[in-house]
This record gives structure tokens, sequence and C-alpha cells, in this order.
């Protein structure tokens, strides 16, 4: 009669396999036995609601009870003490979204003329750069939509409105004598590049 034990590594693995269930199953059923009668009847006198939850669950709740502080009367001297509180801000008004201007005085140089006060500029938005593109014809046909040449440096570009040239100009608008262009890239408003000849 063969059991099986013909093959000595899958042997070995299924003993240790079996070992390792039976020590799993051990871990979590040992704690049902191992609880005194004591311990489990002060967990139960401590959680009346949860006697039919396991050990572990009564443990963890007795804890929890035990160091909360379910103590219900009214401590009038920690009352007392937060009544005498007095607020003391920094004197700004904080149901004013602005600050007040402050003013700050001007250092008096010796011999110096008094030079009148400059006054804030708004800063002007950068200008963008100039679209290097050059519009030197047109290369449409009758009946179909405007087309124009454009050229960057060697390339040529033949394009129409709404299309981006060089993955960067947007035609906005074309016109007999000039074209409309966007640099998409700076966001920058619109350019118009004049027809050039030759």
């Amino acid at each position: 009669m063969r059991l099986g034990l013909e093959n000595k590594r899958k042997t070995t693995w299924a003993v240790a396999l079996a070992v390792v269930a039976l020590l799993a199953v051990a871990y979590e059923f040992i704690p049902f036995f191992t609880d005194s009668p004591a311990r489990a009847s002060s967990a139960q006198a401590a959680a009346p609601l949860a006697s039919h939850a396991p050990a572990r669950a009564t443990k963890k709740l007795g804890k929890k009870q035990r160091a909360e502080n379910l103590d219900p009367t009214l401590r009038l001297d920690l009352l007392a003490m937060s009544e005498k509180t007095q607020y003391e801000g920094t004197g700004r008004n904080i149901f004013v979204s602005q600050a007040e201007n402050v003013v700050i005085p001007r250092p008096i140089t010796p011999g110096a003329p008094d030079a009148p006060p400059i006054g804030y500029q708004t800063p002007q938005p950068p200008q963008a750069p100039p679209i290097p593109l050059k519009f030197y014809g047109f290369a449409s046909r009758p009946g179909e939509p405007k087309r124009i040449f454009l050229k960057l440096g060697e390339d040529v570009f033949v394009a129409g409105e709404g299309e981006i040239v060089d993955r960067r100009y947007k035609v906005i608008r074309i016109s007999p004598n000039s074209v409309d262009i966007q640099d998409v890239v700076n966001s920058g408003p619109p350019q118009t590049i004049p027809l050039t000849q030759g």
C-alpha cells in the first residue's frame, strides 16, 4: 500500500503547511479558553450590553470605559474660570477684511531738497515678444476658405483661420492686407502681421 511518501519534498511542504495552519487556529481560539472567570465577570459587569460578544471585544470595551471619565456632575470651578477670561487682542478689527492704510514717514536727510513723493504706479503687463512669422501670400482658390502662406526661417506653412502653425501660433483672422495671429504659449493678445512683398 502506497501512502504518497515517495516524493519527500511534497511531503515536507505538506507537513510544514499543516503546522502553520494548526498554529493559526490555536492563536485564534486559545484566548477563549485562557481568560480567567474573575476577569470575564468583571468585563461583563463593565459592559452589560456586550455580554454576548467574544472575550476580546469585552476586554477592549472594559479598558475604554475605565479610561474615560463618565462623571455627569457639573464642575462649577471650571465654569467660573472660563467666565473670567478676557479677550486681549492686538487691536485689529477682525470684522474688517482689509487692513488700515499705514503711513510710513519719509526719512529726512540733511541738505537734500524735498523731492515730490513718488505715488504708486500699477505695473504694466509685460509685452509679448513679437511673432517671428512673415505673411507673404494667399493660397486659396475660389469657393474655398481663405488660406495663407507664412514663413518662419526656412520653413513655409499654409494655414487657414483657426489653425495652429508650428504648434504655437494660432491664426485668428485673415484680411486682405494683414493677418492676426496669437501666440498660444505666451497667451498674449493677437498681433497683426502685414502682408510683405517677395
